[in-house]
């Protein structure tokens, strides 16, 4: 059995191995792959498109690098030891996820978690071979360091206000990069700023930042040169303050269970100088953690050069202050522990009684940071998360009640499971309240959510094989040949530790560390002799074999992809610049051609499509937008964008009874989405009265009893959420709107149900409406016409607020009121209800505003009289005009008797024809 060697004496126990040019090169490549890959691959959600490129040519530089690997290595892939098994092994987990495409709720998502997870597989197949070799092994783990500590640099660049400089830095081969800044290293939430570096999620950062702070004070206490001990423990002051800018609750938490865990692999003298590190540099990081945070809060909003510089000057100081003490400690502590214990190591246990104390240790930190006045060190932003640490807390019960969805989605997935980015896809059909989570928040319940029970014992039984042999070899031999091992050890436990509570192994870039770490962990592990019929020769170029031909199959399907991405990617920028119907389709058809189920291209093919049609009214257009929806529909059955789209299709058709029945169809899988729930009500109500005015009272029964039925999930919902513990949140509204009163009232009210009518109006959420919703004599004129003037109100209000990005939509929002009350009068078809021209005028600015042009148009022409002296007159004019203009039609006649009434109306038409709502 051959076994590396990593202690001092390597060269008298074998000749030093040299390694060949080619074997550097590889090296060097893998290490630009890995400085590559934290400002490229990050968090996959599956939906982006800008961000979908970046895993295709990871996955293809992964896999040719691979190759390479293979290439150099093959004379050396042999199966005689059991960690060639572990090779071997994990080329299971890609095929694992390659199963599961075929129940995939999303195979898009499916697939792109596919190409993820052959780049975790080539990561660690590249490191299981090249780690063998103890120069590769120290070279890749300073390159690890390396990147760590400039990540934890650009973070405080981004803290300290120099985001123009951080930007620059990484701007020229980062795709996370707008306007020269990083987006997000900073993030901002109900908590305040918190800081996410690279990551732009503060947790993941706090994750990763507990890794590395642990493998700094590894490496700082087994470097034998002075400047080595020197850089570690500078390092460790903006470790620690970066943990505590993220203001991470998770990570504050298992910070002190993964550092216990740790001390369990230790000596009792390592143990001590672990302690003594981490509480010499955890003081002074303490004691300039509120400056720092006060100077970046105001970096943040107003840069100065003099606060910048003191920002770094308290760092600096600190770092310089904590490396002079940590090189003391190493160069006098150290000596004198390791003879005072060297006996005391040698006896059963004694390793178990510091970390047990340590335990106590960290209660009693806990406690005074937390229920003593020592908490006044930190700032308040960091007190207040601290003092929310509780079982009660609503990110606690909100990830408790995450897990129990996601158990729901295993017992209707079980075997195979829901196929990559399951949750992502069917979490709104599940979740137990209307919160909004892509991700599960325990990384071992998603991947089982995501490959099943099968999958999922493959995958556990790799990573925990791996554990196994590790440890076992840790106590079976001498500790110090097992150094270069735990470096790698720290790096895969700390993540996937404080993964049970986070999603950070859906940043790949975590993921490749991890899978890096366990490579690292295999190379070392105790490894007994296999039979030797497993080293056959056919056994062992199968194998080759079938990870080349996997790899290469992979590499083409990765190029396809990339190909298909960038046709897509110039769709869609084609689509904000170009008219030219044949220029926008051509991409976008090349990006179909392979991937007919990528979501963007199919609804911007289609919308193109429809836009077409509208203008052509030739079929063909419209065919084609059926054809490509209906396929991607198909593998994307819970994509709430395509059957949107279908819906549109559906409406342009004028097929309202499909369109309806779409959403009727698909409510159980957005059952808390109050928008979906609204829609179906408003559609069954139009439908259900035009079967009433048709007298097809078999239609009408149908769509009312349809109606009822979705009201009453809602009423339903309302309740359930009243059950919800106070301290969590609800998520998302979810409530009777009073578009819902509005319909469901009036269709009680037409079925004579008078009294439960003006009942359900009053249930109405929206307090802007209470009054009205309250009158004792709703249904008549003025109290449509009331409606209708406090909706156009408060649309408008929305419009004027400049500052917020959101404006349009929330304007329409706001105008949604107005514009039922108006359809409900138009479709009762009562003589006796009309409209004054004032409120006819808002109808017609909120149908104008809202983008529905040619309805504007349809109710501001009849509304308008021979009296161009009077202004409200006018201005109906004024923006029927305006309307005409925007669709290239015109009417002279209005137009000249306007312009003889007032010259000045000619600027204010054109005014609002170019106004952009």
């Amino acid at each position: 059995m051959s076994k590396p060697v990593y202690g001092k004496n390597a060269a008298q126990s074998r000749n030093v191995e040299k390694i060949a040019s080619p074997i550097w090169a590889l090296v060097v490549a893998f290490i630009l792959f890995l400085c590559w890959a934290p400002f490229q691959v990050g968090l996959f959600n599956g939906q982006q498109l800008d961000f979908e490129k970046p895993i295709y040519v990871s996955a293809l530089l992964s896999g040719l690098l691979l190759l390479v690997c293979l290439g150099l290595y093959f004379k050396k892939i042999k199966l005689d030891e059991q960690r060639d098994l572990v090779a071997l092994a994990s080329i299971l987990l890609p095929l694992t996820y390659a199963l599961s495409l075929f129940v995939a709720v999303s195979h898009y998502m499916a697939m792109n978690m596919l190409f993820i997870q052959s780049m975790y597989v080539a990561v660690f197949i590249i490191a299981f071979y090249l780690l063998k070799q103890k120069q590769v092994n120290v070279v890749i783990q300073n390159a690890i360091l390396a990147i760590a500590y400039f990540i934890v640099g650009f973070g405080l660049l981004n803290w300290l206000g120099s985001n123009k400089l951080a930007g620059a830095l990484v701007g020229w081969f980062s795709n996370t990069v707008r306007n020269d800044i990083y987006l997000d290293a900073v993030m901002t939430d109900s908590n305040g700023l918190r800081l996410t570096s690279i990551f732009q999620y503060a947790n993941t950062y706090a994750a990763f930042l507990m890794a590395f702070l642990f493998v700094a004070i590894f490496a700082l206490i087994r470097s034998k040169k002075w400047y080595r001990t020197l850089t570690h423990s500078f390092m460790l002051v903006p470790i620690i303050v970066s943990i505590l800018l993220t203001l991470s609750r998770g990570g504050l938490v298992l910070l002190p269970v993964v550092f216990i865990l740790l001390l369990l692999f230790l000596k009792p003298a390592q143990q001590i100088l672990w302690i003594l590190h981490l509480g010499v540099a955890g003081i002074v990081s303490l004691l300039i953690t509120t400056p720092v945070t006060n100077l970046g809060l105001e970096l943040n909003t107003n840069f100065t050069s003099s606060a910048a510089l003191k920002g770094w000057g308290y760092l600096l100081g600190a770092s310089l202050a904590v490396a002079a003490l940590s090189w003391i400690i190493q160069r006098f502590v150290a000596p004198w522990l390791e003879k005072k214990l060297s006996n005391w190591s040698s006896r059963k246990l004694t390793g178990l009684w510091i970390p047990l104390g340590s335990v106590a240790l960290v209660g009693i930190v806990a406690f005074l940071l937390i229920g003593t006045s020592a908490k006044n060190i930190l700032p308040s932003n960091m007190t207040t998360r601290l003092e929310n640490i509780n079982f009660q807390q609503h990110s606690v019960l909100e990830r408790i009640t995450f897990y129990k969805d996601a158990i729901k989605v295993v017992k209707d997935y079980p075997i195979l499971g829901a196929g990559g980015g399951g949750w992502s896809s069917l979490y709104e059909h599940y979740q137990n309240n209307p919160y909004t989570s892509r991700q599960v928040h325990n990384f071992f319940l998603q991947y089982l959510i995501e490959v099943g029970i099968l999958g999922f014992i493959v995958f556990m039984g790799f990573i925990l094989y791996i554990f196994y042999k590790y440890i076992r070899g840790y106590v079976k031999r001498d500790k110090n040949d097992f150094e270069n091992g735990f470096f790698y050890l720290i790096i895969a436990l700390s993540i996937l530790v404080h993964s049970l509570l986070d999603f950070n192994m859906s940043y790949a870039f975590m993921g490749i560390l991890v899978f890096l770490g366990l490579a690292g962990m295999a190379v070392v592990m105790d490894s007994k002799q296999l039979r030797k019929n497993w080293n056959r020769t056919g056994f062992r170029l199968g194998y080759s074999a079938i990870l080349t031909l996997g790899t290469v199959f992979l590499l083409f399907l990765s190029i396809s992809y990339i190909g298909s991405s960038n046709a897509a990617l110039k769709g869609k920028n084609l689509i904000r610049v170009s008219t030219s119907y044949e220029e926008i389709k051509t991409p976008l058809s090349e990006a179909l051609k392979n991937r007919p189920n990528h979501p963007e291209s199919v609804i911007s093919l289609s919308t193109l499509d429809m836009t077409v049609f509208n203008q052509t009214q030739d079929e063909q257009f419209l065919n084609e937008a059926y054809n490509v929806l209906t396929r991607a529909l198909k593998d994307e059955p819970y994509n709430k964008y395509l059957l949107a789209q279908m819906v549109s299709y559906y409406d342009i058709k004028g097929q309202s009874d499909l369109a309806y029945s779409v959403y009727l169809d698909n409510a159980d899988k957005f059952s808390w989405d109050i928008n979906w729930y609204d829609t179906l009500i408003n559609r069954s109500f139009a439908l259900g009265q035009q079967a009433l005015n048709q007298k097809d009272e078999v239609k009408k029964e149908k769509y009312f009893t349809e109606e009822l039925e979705a009201y009453n999930h809602v009423l339903t919902g309302v309740e359930h959420l009243k059950t919800l513990p106070p301290e969590q949140l609800q998520g998302r509204p979810f409530s009777v709107t009073p578009t819902i009163a509005l319909n469901v009232g009036k269709m009680q009210l037409l079925s004579g149900q008078e009294d439960a009518a003006k009942s359900t109006l009053k249930l109405s959420s929206d307090a802007n409406y209470t009054d009205i919703m309250n009158s004792e004599t709703p249904w008549n004129i003025d109290w449509y016409s009331s409606l209708i003037s406090r909706s156009f109100d408060l649309g408008q209000a929305a419009y004027a607020q400049q500052d917020n990005v959101d404006r349009i939509e929330n304007m329409k929002a706001g105008f949604a009121v107005g514009l039922l009350a108006y359809n409900h009068v138009l479709t009762d078809n009562d003589p006796s209800k009309t409209l004054a021209p004032d409120v006819t005028l808002k109808v017609g600015k909120m149908q104008y505003m809202s983008g529905q042009i040619q309805k504007a148009i349809s109710i501001l022409k009849p509304a308008l009289s021979q009296d161009f002296a009077d202004a409200t007159n006018r201005e109906i004019a004024r923006w029927y005009l305006a309307a005409l203009t925007k669709t290239g039609g015109e009417d002279q006649a209005i137009y000249d008797s306007l312009i003889t009434a007032d010259p000045a109306e000619a600027a204010q038409i054109e005014a609002i024809a170019n106004s952009q709502f």
